[in-house]
């Protein structure tokens, strides 16, 4: 990344202007995410306006360097920054891939960003079409297709975000709401069959039984995918 001089401080405007020229993909909604998952934390001013230093500039090229070229979860990254910040050498990194990784580890790589994304994050309409890159008339095409539904209170998590920008790749491969049906369809028995075994353990009344539930549908749920990815890559393989 280019150094700017001095200690001037940007605007979130700024900042995005700045990174575009090496993260074309980067958007406000991704940068006010990473901020949420205090991977940056910009000054503000008594009126409330996002101030960058240069560190954070910097902060944020690392961010989004390690997740495009090694497909780091953010819970990684952050340990990297906290080891540079101690005076420390960062983790070693994996190699990078001169190609695209398979389903497999694309399906590890999207499990991770969606368990990163989902804490705690909410995001209006108006973000969530920008961090995703769409349309809302897309948008709505999603939600009745039960594709992407908001919250209670109108907004999106970070599971919902995944999935919609999960949607809109597929759909820049001509693969419309329509043709996802199936996909959803299937979701939805494997969640039914996630429920079937944590079920009786969300209902005990012992703590710790019931946070053993979540985790075990979260490996559950890990799993399952594992498999689709599995299946999908050897059925892709026989018909090479």
């Amino acid at each position: 990344m280019r150094r700017r001089g001095g200690d001037e401080l940007l605007s979130i405007g700024a900042v995005l202007a700045f990174l575009r020229d090496d993260f074309p993909e980067v958007t406000i909604s991704k940068i006010r995410f990473l901020e949420a998952e205090g991977l940056v934390e910009p000054q503000r001013t008594p009126s409330g306006y996002r101030k960058f230093s240069p560190a954070d500039v910097e902060r944020l090229a690392y961010v989004l360097r390690m997740q495009r070229d090694h497909y780091l979860p953010l819970r990684v990254i952050r340990e990297h920054l906290d080891a540079i910040e101690r005076g420390e050498a960062p983790p070693a990194l994996p190699p990078s891939a001169d190609t695209r990784p398979g389903p497999l580890e694309e399906a590890d790589r999207e499990l991770v960003a969606a368990a990163d994304a989902a804490s705690g994050v909410r995001l209006g309409r108006a973000e969530l079409l920008a961090a995703a890159e769409a349309g809302e008339q897309e948008l709505a095409e999603w939600e009745s297709y039960g594709l992407v539904a908001p919250g209670a209170d109108g907004g999106y998590d970070g599971e919902a975000l995944q999935v919609a920008r999960l949607v809109a790749e597929l759909g820049r491969f001509g693969l419309e709401p329509r043709h996802l049906r199936a996909m959803k369809a299937a979701a939805d028995r494997e969640v039914a069959l996630v429920e079937q075994v944590v079920a009786p353990l969300r209902r005990h009344r012992n703590p710790q039984t019931r946070a053993h539930a979540e985790a075990t549908a979260r490996e559950l749920a890990t799993l399952s995918v594992r498999l689709h990815a599995a299946m999908v890559q050897a059925g892709l393989r026989t018909r090479g």
